[in-house]
């Protein structure tokens, strides 16, 4: 059997969720990731590079003999890299750069959507500032402002007011997000519960991946500021997402990737449909480029597939020949924060109890924002620190198994949401 050597670009925990998986294969050769984390660390080696040049991606892959790129993050995507590493001739999960403007362009996204005929909230966009102030005024209420390019999950302003919205405005245009706030896309505001839908797909074949439900808000009760996700579980119930509601969330993800293909852009990798369960029906928020992040953390070991196997189909165009199942188990997962997340927070603090609480059945810890020291002690690095993910045959099980791990494990300032899947339960 032929082994492919691998080399993961990210950092967080989804990237850690994906190297587990991939080392799972029984083709998985050598395990590169740049620049990693304490965890992942501990399962391969780092290559020294930067993950979003794609000239010394491209180069450094070719030189290793690399197999398989995987890029995780959006902006490495973006950039280029999937182009500058099939251009080598080597296989890479993640789309082209024309491709990745789903997520990189929230207008371009938007268009494509209109031309495919989704249901999405209506919109505008402007690159003039003083126009979109008097549209803001003019809707005179509840809307969503957004920084068309990549912000870090940070370029959208739900506002409840008009004030709201011109503070918004006035981030995006004032150099807030950098360039990605040179135009703003202004949205009505939807109105329901969230779900998060992944994809997989090789421009023609697209597989969606079980459904998954994040927790945006950094509080119990949905309060506080937004977040990058302070936990998730999945499947989502039907009580929640009715199989209708999944199948136009299903018609949309190929409606996308088909109106994508008559354009002369092959989509290939993972793509993400954030959806808003409205009283009409599911509608697009938005779309990413890539596998979500907490999502990945519960979708991941739900499935049962050779993942090496799977990315190296959607490269090649073969992903229909290519079996995944999926458990009728539920997934959990629950971020460890550092305090103060999503605002200002201390790095380096000491991390204790990841061994013991991934010694209870079913649990894995995810690393997120981690780093070793010099005495190879590991340390918080980032504001989500940990994934802490539990896998068991029902629901309840599994919140269970998830929090008492999370009891289990300890560093200075340590926080978490206690509620997470408790409305879906």
């Amino acid at each position: 059997m032929d082994k492919v050597d691998i080399l993961l670009l990210g950092a967080g925990g989804r990237e850690h969720a994906l190297l587990m998986k991939l080392a799972e294969s029984p083709r998985a050769g050598k395990l590169y990731v740049t620049p990693g984390n304490g965890g992942m660390l501990q399962l391969a080696d780092v290559a020294p590079i930067s993950q979003d040049s794609p000239t010394e991606v491209a180069d450094w892959a070719a030189s290793h003999g690399i197999g398989l790129v995987v890029v995780g993050p959006e902006a490495p995507l973006v950039e280029g890299v999937a182009d500058a590493v099939r251009a080598k001739g080597i296989a890479c999960f993640g789309p082209n750069a024309d491709a990745a403007r789903m997520e990189g362009s929230k207008e371009f996204a938007k268009l494509v959507m209109a031309r495919a005929g989704v249901p999405t909230a209506a919109y505008r966009s402007f690159t003039d500032r003083a126009e979109c102030e008097a549209y803001v005024r003019e809707l005179d209420g509840p809307c969503v402002v957004k920084a068309d390019g990549l912000a870090a999950g940070k370029g959208v302003i739900v506002a409840q007011t008009t004030e709201e919205a011109l503070a918004g405005v006035e981030q995006c245009f004032g150099g807030a997000f950098g360039d990605a706030g040179s135009t703003v896309v202004v949205e009505e505001m939807l109105d329901g519960p969230e779900c998060s839908l992944l994809a997989l797909t090789d421009g023609t074949t697209v597989v969606p991946l079980a459904t998954s439900q994040d927790h945006k808000r950094a509080y119990d009760g949905d309060r506080g500021p937004n977040t990058g996700g302070m936990g998730v579980y999945s499947p989502v119930p039907e009580h929640l997402v009715s199989a209708k509601d999944l199948s136009t969330m299903v018609d949309v993800m190929n409606r996308v990737v088909a109106q994508l293909r008559t354009e002369g852009i092959t989509y290939s990798g993972c793509l993400y449909g954030g959806f808003m369960l409205t009283e009409d029906g599911p509608k697009v928020l938005e779309f990413n480029a890539r596998f979500g992040d907490p999502e990945t953390q519960v979708v991941l070991p739900r499935m049962h597939a050779d993942l090496l196997e799977v990315f190296l189909a959607c490269d090649a165009g073969t992903l229909e020949d290519t079996p995944i199942e999926w458990g009728d188990d539920w997934a959990v997962s629950v971020v460890l924060a550092s305090a103060g997340y999503p605002g200002s927070y201390e790095s380096g603090k000491c991390i204790t109890g990841i061994d013991e609480a991934s010694a209870q059945d079913g649990v894995t810890v995810y690393h997120a924002g981690t780093k070793l020291d010099s005495d190879g002690n590991l340390l918080t690095a980032g504001g989500r620190v940990l994934d802490v993910t539990a896998v068991a045959p029902t629901f309840a099980e599994a919140r269970e198994r998830a929090y008492a791990a999370c009891d289990l494990i300890d560093f200075d300032g340590k926080q978490f949401r206690t509620d997470i899947g408790a409305r879906a339960l």
